[in-house]
């Protein structure tokens, strides 16, 4: 079944929304995609291909996971959420091994977005949440994204106190991708409880960076925003 997938994959590429997509995700020399390949296909027909192919086997779904090409990359991400919420726990924890093995092909920002709240918080919510600060604690930004982005699943529901704490963590971090995925917490902390979101702020903003404290504020009042940004709180 891997060889159609492959095919069917072929047959949807497009060279000029490849270009595009290999400039968008900075696949440039000393950036952060460095090398990566595109076939050239958007979102809506990966996530066609996953449903159609979502009983595509783990082993060769893995195989996929490790292709050059980004968009394989992604379509086995996909199949993986489908494998993982559809599955049985013993399933699940398959999935989440499977994917903890494979980070270091899940290397850009969508790739683990689209992934890691699902999997990894999905896996981690009733269980011992160490992993995820291993992963923050790690020499690959990837891994520390998926730390800080599989915390969606828990402000979901409702629950913030890793989300805080794996920012705190990374606050020294000097990757613009880490200083934006800590915004994007802390604002959609924000969302569900503002006085949370607050709370963390009055204590660390100061040591925010700038990308961060912009993100996370983006939906305050002006009044406070500008506070917030000048330094008077």
């Amino acid at each position: 079944m891997l060889t159609t997938v492959q095919a069917r994959l072929e047959q949807a590429s497009n060279p000029s929304d490849a270009l595009f997509l290999q400039r968008y995700f900075k696949t440039g020399p000393g950036e952060y995609g460095e090398g990566d390949r595109f076939r050239g296909i958007r979102m809506p027909p990966l996530r066609a291909l996953a449903r159609e192919f979502r009983t595509l086997p783990l082993p060769e779904v893995e195989r996929l996971l490790r292709s050059p090409f980004h968009e394989d990359r992604m379509l086995a991400l996909l199949m993986l959420v489908l494998h993982f919420s559809k599955g049985a726990p013993p399933t699940q924890a398959t999935v989440y091994q499977l994917y903890l093995r494979a980070t270091a092909h899940i290397n850009n920002w969508d790739l683990v977005d689209n992934s890691a709240p699902a999997i990894v918080g999905g896996y981690l919510y009733d269980k011992d949440r160490a992993p995820l600060y291993t992963l923050a604690r790690s020499a690959s930004l990837w891994e520390r994204r998926i730390a800080l982005v599989a915390t969606f699943y828990f402000l979901r529901k409702g629950e913030f106190r890793d989300s805080l704490q794996l920012v705190e963590l990374l606050l020294t971090d000097r990757h613009d991708l880490i200083h934006k995925a800590m915004g994007w917490v802390l604002r959609e902390i924000g969302k569900r409880n503002q006085e949370a979101e607050e709370e963390f702020l009055r204590a660390q903003y100061r040591r925010l960076p700038r990308t961060t404290l912009r993100y996370a504020i983006e939906r305050f009042p002006e009044p406070l925003r500008q506070a917030y940004l000048k330094g008077r709180v």
